[in-house]
Formats: C-alpha cells, sequence, structure tokens
C-alpha cells in the first residue's frame, strides 16, 4: 500500500504563485509515476500534469502549459512538486497528487493512477 499526502495550497491573487508538495510513504518501490489532477466545484475531476520517475518525462494540460511545472528530485524518496505561475482564477480547484505501479507511458487517465491524496485546496482570486 502507498500513502500520497499533499501540502501547499492556499489563498492566491490572480497572477501569484503557489508551488504544491507530494510526498508518498509505504510500498513506494514499484511506484513510477506520479501527478496531480484537480476538480473545481460543479466540474468532472481533470488532469493536470504528470511525470515519469525514472525518465523525467512529462505531461501537461494545455491550458496549464508555460505556466506549471512538475518536478521531482533525485532521492530514493518518491515526492513530487508542482510549481504554479500566473494562476487565473480558472485554476481554483481541490488538487490531488496520485501515484502509479504502472509501468510505461504516463498517463492522463485518472483510471491508471492506484493511488490518491486527500487533496489540497487552491484558490485563485481575481
Amino acid at each position: 500500500q502507498v500513502q500520497v499526502l499533499e501540502s501547499g495550497g492556499g489563498v492566491v491573487q490572480a497572477g501569484d504563485s503557489l508551488s504544491l508538495s507530494c510526498a508518498t510513504s509505504g510500498r513506494t518501490n514499484n511506484v513510477f509515476s506520479m501527478g496531480w489532477f484537480r476538480q473545481a466545484p460543479g466540474k468532472e475531476r481533470e488532469f493536470v500534469a504528470a511525470i515519469d520517475l525514472t525518465s523525467r518525462l512529462t505531461s501537461y494540460k494545455d491550458s496549464v502549459k508555460g505556466r506549471f511545472t512538475i518536478a521531482t528530485r533525485e532521492s530514493t524518496e518518491k515526492t513530487v512538486f508542482l510549481q504554479m505561475n500566473n494562476l487565473k482564477s480558472g485554476d481554483t480547484a481541490t488538487y490531488y497528487c496520485v501515484a502509479s505501479t504502472r509501468w510505461g507511458a504516463i498517463s492522463q487517465d485518472s483510471t491508471e493512477y492506484e493511488y490518491w491524496g486527500q487533496g489540497t485546496q487552491v484558490t485563485v482570486s481575481s
């Protein structure tokens, strides 16, 4: 079993930056990719970004490209960060960190990620 824990949410103004962190614990040896999804009130959950922890290849939702950066660090710990710049009111949502033991290309499909955090709220005021 893998536990996922996010941190770093908050309330910011449009144009500001915010960084989210996500740490995993438990049986993390088989975690090969991690990422972020978000869900705004009344909307469906959507993919934001993902990273392959070995190759460092990344994937982003089109609307966040150039503003958000997902990264990991050289460590045995499976940890990812999401740097969010030039935030917009449309980025307001609960952000969920996810982890996958699936080997292969990183996915934008939520069903490919077995482990989910509890979520952290990001609110962007205009």
